[in-house]
């Protein structure tokens, strides 16, 4: 018989766990494992906003894959995902390269989710990986300097972050942090500099606890940051956007953080998706393929009360790490193991030395929960590198 042949599409946290458990539990001659990844390297979603700032440099967020995967267990493939075949038991790269299949995973990440506003696409950034958060960077800072030869245009100076969800709140945290720095280095007072948070929804947050919510927003709106919640964006253009109450905020830099949706690459291989997302089975396998797992932000996983877990870096790590078990035992013809959730807590940044979460069932503030999630993050690259990779990307 054939060694079994699995395949896995993308090497974000679900991907990458499902790759590193298959590395840890799998005999050499038990399956021919492949990592299909358009980058030789892994990131942390979780930190990109620092770098989207400038508050950290961008290859902080960055795992190269050499250190972590053996290849001698694992094949790795370079390349970026056209299409999947499922009844061919196929997937098609961009260069036209075919690969086969006898267990196909589909870790493929998010793409941004735009709720059809007019313009977003074309005129803002959004923070979803190494070289946007670069560009973004990039931009601000070109900005500060372009407002130096036109003076008059105070907007350059203004920014505006759409979305006021985990990702708009850590971000808007670091540019507050970051603003003193860049106002220095080009000359600028920092009083004409304005930064937006611009939320559709009636809260900040949204299903946070309001406790965590009102200290948020208390913290970032003593840094400088000032918010419109309840107050969607009805459009965004070159210079800036149009709120639904019809005023408009001149900016020269738009963030987008309002929201993801499963990579498009699914929907468009036949797969039934809602929101670009799989509802998977228990075992996180896709309707009517027992052969195909989904993971991360292509999955679509409801809690018992029928509501979709939110897409976060910790679930994605416990789905990765349930389907390399579940193919072990696959592989093994033993028994799989339905994925069950273990929720720990939810940590978020509000820039240096602050933060707020919920660990278990505890309240935490400020650099309490600025420290823990310090120590979540470290957990995490131990997990996946052990102490080395831990201390080396250690920032206090």
């Amino acid at each position: 018989m054939s060694t079994p042949k699995i395949l896995i599409l993308g090497a974000g946290y679900g991907g990458l766990l499902t790759t590193l458990q298959l590395q840890k539990k799998l005999n050499y001659n038990e399956a021919d494992v492949t990592l299909v990844n358009k980058h030789t390297y892994h990131y942390l979603t979780t930190w990109l906003h620092e770098p989207a700032a400038g508050t950290a440099p961008a290859d902080h967020a960055r795992v190269d894959l050499d250190g972590i995967i053996d290849k001698s267990k694992i094949n790795f493939v370079k390349g970026v995902v056209e299409r999947i075949q499922p009844a061919e038991q196929t997937v098609t790269l961009q260069d036209q390269r075919v690969l086969s299949y006898d267990y196909l995973v589909i870790a493929l990440g998010s793409e941004p989710e735009t709720f059809g506003i007019e313009g977003l696409k074309e005129h803002a950034f959004s923070i979803r990986s190494i070289n946007a958060v670069r560009e973004i960077r990039e931009h601000i800072e070109y900005m500060f300097a372009k407002y130096k030869n036109e003076p008059e245009r105070t907007d350059y100076l203004t920014i505006v972050i759409g979305g006021a969800g985990f990702t708009g709140i850590e971000f808007s945290g670091e540019v507050a942090d970051r603003i003193p720095e860049l106002c220095k280095e080009f000359d600028v007072d920092p009083s004409l500099v304005k930064v937006y948070n611009i939320e559709a929804a009636p809260t900040a947050l949204p299903g946070f606890d309001k406790e965590l919510v009102d200290y948020a927003v208390d913290v970032l709106t003593r840094k400088g940051i000032e918010f419109r919640i309840n107050t969607p964006i009805k459009q965004c253009k070159p210079d800036g956007v149009v709120l639904a109450t019809g005023e408009e905020i001149k900016a020269g830099t738009v963030v987008w953080t309002g929201g993801v949706r499963g990579n498009s690459i699914v929907e468009k291989s036949g797969f039934e998706v809602m929101r670009g997302r799989v509802k998977v089975d228990e075992y996180l396998r896709a309707p009517g393929y027992e052969n195909v797992f989904v993971v991360g932000d292509c999955a679509l996983v409801f809690n018992e009360q029928g509501r979709p877990y939110p897409p976060t870096a910790q679930i994605a790590v416990q789905e990765g790490e349930n389907c390399g078990d579940n193919l072990v035992a696959l592989i093994r013809k033993e028994k799989m193991t339905p994925f069950v959730p273990n929720l720990q807590g939810t940590l978020a940044s509000l820039g240096k030395g602050e933060g707020i979460g919920i660990v278990g069932q505890k309240k935490v503030f400020g650099p309490t929960a600025a420290l823990l999630k310090k120590g979540s993050d470290l957990r995490y690259l131990y997990k996946i590198g052990g102490l080395g990779l831990a201390l080396k990307k250690v920032r206090l």
